[in-house]
């Protein structure tokens, strides 16, 4: 399948660079330097596009006046489609993060960082606290209640001893991981099918190409 060419006002024609959305977000704000402008919605409940692609086309008509640029920046300039690729992401409705999934997405693009899952992270039982000294470590242990031995003949009540313990990474650290990596994924999906279906790109093409979805799953397997 032939790429869609773009016609530049010098008359000739470029054939557009396809992309994921990964990578159009990190050659947008990493390369381009595109800024988050954020709006602020009249609705925050609405949902779907909103006010997303509204602002958008109301960026592309700002932009319109702009000069077509190239693979590498002048100046200050930053090319359009990343404008426009930075306003999609201001866009980002309410029931996926809003504002805060939006800077969240700019910086690990501007980063070309992937959201950390904690790969490989497995829950280890330890100590809760442990003490040291000149002999080395050993476990701090509490007092949860008494019992009573006999002793040569004699009862004696004696105290029992526990270790607290704890999970390092804790269950509930590693899941917390993971959901912030699914949401940063949906958020990845609204932005792709935006920039898609809205048509406004000039000098780039956004391919349904996603990152792997529950990369853990997909790790688990394998090992």
């Amino acid at each position: 399948m032939s790429l869609p060419r773009h016609i530049t006002r010098a008359g000739g024609t470029t054939v557009k660079r396809a992309l994921g959305v990964q990578a159009a977000l990190e050659w947008a704000f990493r390369v381009e330097k595109a800024q988050l402008d954020l709006p602020t919605p009249q609705d925050a409940t609405d949902e779907g596009f909103g006010f997303g692609l509204e602002y958008v086309l109301l960026q592309r008509a700002a932009l319109g006046c702009k000069v077509d640029g190239g693979q590498h920046k002048i100046g200050s300039y930053t090319h359009e489609d990343a404008e426009v690729i930075a306003a999609t992401v201001a866009g980002i409705p309410e029931n996926l993060g809003g504002r805060r999934m939006a800077i969240r997405v700019a910086e690990l693009a501007r980063a070309g960082l992937t959201p950390d899952w904690m790969p490989g992270a497995v829950p280890h039982c330890v100590p809760l606290e442990v003490k040291r000294n000149q002999h080395g470590e050993r476990a701090t242990t509490i007092v949860v209640g008494t019992e009573s031995i006999l002793v040569r003949g004699r009862w004696r009540t004696v105290e029992v001893l526990a270790c607290p313990v704890t999970y390092v990474p804790h269950p509930h650290q590693i899941e917390a991981a993971r959901r912030a990596y699914e949401d940063w994924w949906q958020a990845l999906g609204w932005i792709r099918d935006g920039l898609i279906e809205g048509g406004l790109l000039r000098a780039v093409v956004v391919t349904a190409a996603m990152p792997i979805p529950k990369p853990w799953k997909r790790a688990h397997a394998l090992g």
